[in-house]
């Protein structure tokens, strides 16, 4: 069956448009509470690089694992095409590498030899998870997407959009055209209540840079750092669906414009690096060029270089004949850096293993406490989530981040057994506490407990003939939400803190 190609370089430049719009929109249009968006983690989940490598670092089968690898049997059929189909990051690569008019034409013998690198970058994710380590978030495209889109994107944009309305409506007086349109706008595209992320601006410039790189070599994160093209390009060896040259006047026209560089001197291509953009095809000067599905190897399309796929699921195999070896000496004689973790959270090395760094709970969470880690926890725990009291609680009625998270690094649980998850215990620090060292009269901190018990008790005592009530923690009632440190009037250090230490984690399995 032949494929017309032409039709097919603007259906792929629709489809490219269509996921990517998709995508943002599944990030976007999931907030609280949630009202039948799609849900997140559907993208990641269809992630090879994620589901399988961080499968193999924990050792269990992840939840919609089965669909990775239907997505790498359909590349077995139709080649590399989710690259140039459907990754969100490809698409806007090729969208900021237009206006790059002089990019450098690499020479083919120095463009398959870097084109090795991305297969050393997914050894090492291999044998990083053979130790269950789970390094794949790094340099995944779907997660440094995800992470950009949750954290710089949806607030630049929602915080832009009404500093514009504010200004017309306030400012220039303005109320009756955009007024409405305003209150309208606040219950949907407005609605995401997040302002501020930690580490926001190295997160832009990580994806920044892979932009700006497509200006000098178009595709140059694809061709030679991506791991997930790495995958999907062992996989696509010999697809059915392959490039066949029926008429050739040697002009080289297809070699020039090819984006990935797949396409050889000889004017045979190599497969596992074509993404089917179609360029090729459109190029062609006699419209000689085609794609079509056939049987048997073509000439020429066998490449040497780089790992080859049975060499990689010898490696895989090898990979999982340590299943038995994990977690052996794990966490001996080592202390974890105390952070607060979203509710239920794995137990740490587990939870830094198998989190991805996508960001859907932090850009899901109502109150912005969810924030990328740096280094509060450790090299090790780069990116994860953590909660950040002095920007927002862990809202009671809340149990959304649980269940986007597309590898349950942190477990979903219904709200009426996540209220009971303790995330920690507050306790008072007396010298800064207005009550205890100052004698006035606040009790912010009970007030806002959610708890039905109050787990901030009243200790009433007489000072100068006058009753002063001082807070007190009731430990056993605490849960660790964090609301009282956030609302504490003490300044400049809050006066009640919450110890994650007795924070009640999950165990992996």
């Amino acid at each position: 069956m032949r494929i017309f190609s032409r039709k097919a370089a603007f259906l792929r430049k629709l489809s490219q448009g269509f996921f990517l719009l998709l995508f943002i929109y599944i990030l976007w249009s999931t907030t609280y509470p949630l009202t039948g968006a799609l849900p997140p983690e559907t993208f990641f989940r269809t992630n090879p690089n994620i589901m399988l490598f961080t499968s193999l670092s924990e050792r269990l089968w992840l939840p919609g694992t089965f669909f990775a690898v239907i997505m790498l049997l359909l590349t077995l059929i139709l080649g590399r095409f989710y690259c140039g189909w459907i990754c969100p990051l490809g698409t806007l690569i090729d969208m900021s590498g237009k206006r790059g008019r002089n990019k450098a034409v690499v020479p083919q013998r120095l463009n398959f030899r870097l084109n090795k690198a991305k297969y050393a970058v997914t050894a090492l994710i291999l044998l990083a998870a053979a130790f269950s380590l789970q390094i794949a978030w790094a340099l995944d495209p779907m997660a440094i997407v995800g992470r950009f889109v949750s954290l710089n994107l949806i607030p630049a944009v929602t915080l832009s959009v009404e500093k514009a309305f504010i200004f017309l409506v306030r400012d220039m007086g303005w109320s009756d055209p955009f007024l409405e349109v305003y209150r309208h706008l606040k219950n949907s595209f407005l609605g995401v209540r997040v302002h501020f992320f930690a580490n926001s601006l190295i997160i832009f410039s990580f994806i920044a840079a892979i932009l700006a790189s497509a200006f000098f070599v178009s595709r140059s994160w694809c061709r030679y750092l991506c791991p997930l093209g790495a995958l999907y390009s062992l996989f696509s060896k010999a697809p059915l669906l392959r490039r066949k040259v029926e008429k050739c006047t040697n002009c080289g026209a297809c070699a020039s414009v090819c984006r990935m560089g797949a396409i050889k001197n000889d004017l045979s291509y190599d497969s596992g690096e074509c993404v089917l953009c179609m360029d090729c095809v459109y190029s062609c000067p006699v419209g000689g060029t085609r794609f079509s599905f056939r049987k048997g190897p073509a000439a020429g399309e066998e490449n040497k270089e780089g790992m080859g796929r049975r060499e990689f699921l010898i490696v895989l195999a090898g990979a999982f004949l340590s299943i038995g070896q994990r977690h052996r000496k794990r966490g001996a004689g080592k202390k974890d850096r105390p952070v607060i973790r979203p509710p239920a959270a794995l137990e740490e090395e587990d939870f830094t293993d198998r989190c991805i760094r996508c960001g859907n709970c932090m850009k899901v969470c109502p109150t912005n406490v969810i924030q990328p880690a740096f280094l509060e926890s450790g090299a090790r725990g780069i990116w994860t989530p953590h909660l950040v009291n002095k920007i927002g609680y862990c809202e009671y009625y809340c149990d959304l981040c649980g269940k986007v998270c597309p590898t349950e690094a942190i477990p979903p649980l219904p709200v009426e057994k996540k209220k009971h998850i303790r995330l920690g215990t507050a306790y008072v620090i007396k010298q800064r506490c207005l009550a205890w060292n100052d004698g006035l009269k606040c009790m912010v901190c009970e007030e806002h407990c959610p708890v039905p018990q109050k787990a901030i008790k009243q200790d009433i005592v007489e000072i100068n003939g006058e009753r002063v009530k001082r807070p007190v923690v009731e430990p056993t009632l605490c849960i660790g939400c964090g609301i009282c440190e956030n609302k504490c009037p003490a300044r400049p250090g809050r006066a009640i803190k919450v110890d994650p230490r007795t924070a009640e984690r999950t165990k992996a399995g």
